[in-house]
């Protein structure tokens, strides 16, 4: 018996993934085999390919850190039953067939989410919840600039900075990528240049300061490059910049700026929280399961590929074209 996986074996491109039969993994003790119906495709995906990532799994390794499916079978001393609907964050290996996880890392979803948004769901939520939450301090009322807003990780901030009861200014690169984020309920949205020079950065702070004459409450990045500048130097009095992301580059901000503004700068490292946090992290699941089932947010699956289209789905995210979520069916 055999299963299909979508296998890195040596560091490149996603030209370079290779779909191939490998032997049918097994569950252990206190774990779970879960078939997968659907596979969430995100950036670190892309950079772990290359070994670009701060984890290196040993080769040949299938990238892939979020599925939703189905178990279908479980290893001595689990009580969950098969049949049973779950998402789970599996850092790598997500995009095959079927991946054995640890029964804990298995999370039910609801019976109304089917399972390519239930495969869009936990990263990016999961992500924005936090960092707009713990990292942010975001409240209703307050000002909230989203960064790469059209993404899936910018649009989930835009929801959810929306249930919390902020104002919302997105941030694109397009005017269709504009009418997506107003889609979502942005209240504003800025189109930005996708070639941020100098004159760019000014018109971009510009635009921002015409919006928030008094300066933003919170900026959520996970664009980074030369968009983090004028971002900070739009910053409100004891604002909080929340750095997630730098698919435009690690950028370099003047140390003067969070001091003239008296603001903070914030990391948003989510996949270490839910270990350091895990009872937190159940807390915040529910907490975004409670906002699906009202409404406030669900995942835009704009593109779905087959497993064996990975590459396609990877190199659409690389470039910075997806609008929404992408996700592989399986």
């Amino acid at each position: 018996m055999t299963a299909k996986a979508m296998l890195s074996r040596e560091p490149g491109g996603p030209e370079t993934l290779e779909l191939a039969e490998v032997p049918m993994p097994e569950p252990g003790p206190g774990e779970v085999r879960v078939a997968v119906k659907a596979a969430g495709v995100n950036f670190p995906d892309t950079l772990m390919i290359r070994d670009l990532y701060q984890y290196r799994p040993d080769r040949p390794f299938a990238p892939g850190g979020e599925i939703a499916g189905v178990i279908d079978a479980v290893g001595p001393g689990v009580a969950m039953a098969i049949g049973t609907r779950v998402l789970a964050l599996t850092l790598y290996g997500g995009f095959a067939s079927h991946v054995v996880i640890p029964a804990d890392d298995a999370i039910p979803f609801p019976d109304a989410m089917p399972f390519d948004e239930a495969a869009a769901f936990i990263f990016t939520y999961g992500t924005s919840y936090y960092g707009l939450t713990d990292r942010g301090h975001l409240s209703s009322g307050k000002s909230l600039l989203v960064l790469g807003a059209a993404g899936g990780i910018g649009a989930s901030a835009v929801e959810i900075g929306l249930a919390l009861g902020a104002r919302v200014i997105g941030a694109v690169s397009s005017e269709e990528k504009a009418e997506f984020v107003r889609g979502l309920g942005a209240r504003d949205v800025l189109v930005y240049p996708k070639e941020m020079d100098r004159a760019g950065q000014k018109a971009f702070g510009a635009g921002i300061k015409a919006l928030c004459p008094e300066g933003v409450d919170v900026v959520y990045d996970p664009v980074g490059g030369a968009y983090a500048e004028p971002a900070l130097r739009a910053m409100a009095w004891g604002g909080r910049y929340l750095v997630v992301g730098f698919p435009a580059g690690i950028p370099e901000i003047p140390l003067n700026l969070p001091l003239l503004k008296g603001c903070d700068i914030a990391g948003v490292f989510w996949g270490a929280f839910t270990k350091r946090d895990p009872a937190r992290f159940a807390h915040q699941v529910a907490e975004m399961f409670r906002m699906y089932e009202a409404g406030q947010i669900r995942p835009r699956v704009s593109e779905t590929y087959p497993l064996a289209e990975a590459a396609t789905a990877l190199t659409r995210i690389a470039d910075r074209q997806a609008t929404g979520k992408i996700v592989l069916t399986i």
